[in-house]
């Protein structure tokens, strides 16, 4: 869930995996490698993308569905 979260987030805002990457200080590869669940997204990273979307950890989790931020 929280790998087809994250591509649809970034397909929504018009981002290619190389921009968002870069807001996140990593590589693209590293990056794609979330997105298609090879490996697992660190807290760190779930932070950031949270404050990057404007939206909680839990919704990019798929605890909730609800995007707004407590």
């Amino acid at each position: 869930m929280v790998y087809r979260r994250l591509r649809d987030l970034r397909e929504d805002h018009d981002w290619s995996q190389t921009e968002l990457a870069k807001k996140l200080n990593m590589s693209q590869t590293g990056y794609s490698k979330y997105e298609t669940g090879e490996n697992d997204v660190p807290t760190h990273v779930l932070i950031a993308l949270s404050k990057i979307y404007n939206t909680s950890v839990d919704y990019l989790l798929g605890l909730t569905d609800d995007p707004r931020r407590p």
